[in-house]
């Protein structure tokens, strides 16, 4: 799960996990973390996801972060945007309106980075990563966020065993086990959705359930 790994899967626009509508689950759960209009909305490895101009629409910041170039500029493309670019640290920077994505690596942002961020849309960034890096990358989002901030979390639970990922199976106890001590976690919904996902039964699966949590950062 190296940087190379995804920028491979970019360019050769292998982009299963990419969906080419707004995240119903994210509509039908949104307003449960009730952030006020124009919160800022932290969305780990964004990719081109269209839920990122919804945000945006729905009056809020987004804050993206995504190590891919090409999804970057295929995003502001698409969306018939022109950006602002700077550079921020290591991050290339893409700003319009109420949208901002930073280019790079995840690991690289920082508290002062994130300070006025609320809440957290993450539908595709903790899935994506092999266990070790999901440790690693759970324990970043704890160090860096403020207190308080909410996080809608979209994971995948299907038998590993049964197909290789990502999307990497996530299910409720290991996000008990990467959350809980610093974060209020509760289930919002489990859904069986393989019956939707021809793909996925085509790799082997014999079930896939779709779960939303909503998450708080302990004071």
């Amino acid at each position: 799960m190296h940087a190379g790994f995804w920028q491979g899967r970019w360019a050769r626009n292998d982009i299963g996990f990419h969906l080419d509508q707004v995240h119903p689950g994210l509509r039908r759960h949104w307003p449960r973390l009730k952030l006020q209009k124009g919160a800022t909305v932290l969305v780990p490895l964004c990719g081109k996801s269209l839920d990122l101009a919804w945000l945006a629409g729905e009056g809020f910041r987004v804050l993206g972060v995504e190590l891919s170039q090409k999804a970057v500029e295929t995003f502001f493309a698409e969306q018939q945007l022109e950006a602002e670019i700077s550079q921020v640290g290591p991050f290339k920077v893409y700003r319009s309106g109420m949208l901002e994505i930073r280019c790079g690596d995840i690991f690289a942002l920082g508290a002062d980075d994130v300070s006025a961020c609320q809440g957290v849309y993450d539908r595709a960034a903790l899935i994506a990563l092999p266990p070790p890096m999901r440790q690693r990358y759970a324990a970043h989002l704890s160090a860096i966020l403020p207190a308080g901030c909410q996080q809608l979390l979209v994971t995948l639970d299907y038998e590993q065993a049964q197909m290789d990922g990502p999307p990497f199976a996530v299910g409720d106890a290991e996000v008990m086990a990467l959350y809980a001590a610093e974060w209020q976690v509760e289930r919002l919904e489990a859904k069986e959705v393989l019956a939707t996902n021809p793909r996925m039964r085509e790799r082997g699966l014999q079930r896939l359930e779709e779960h939303f949590h909503r998450l708080q950062r302990h004071a």
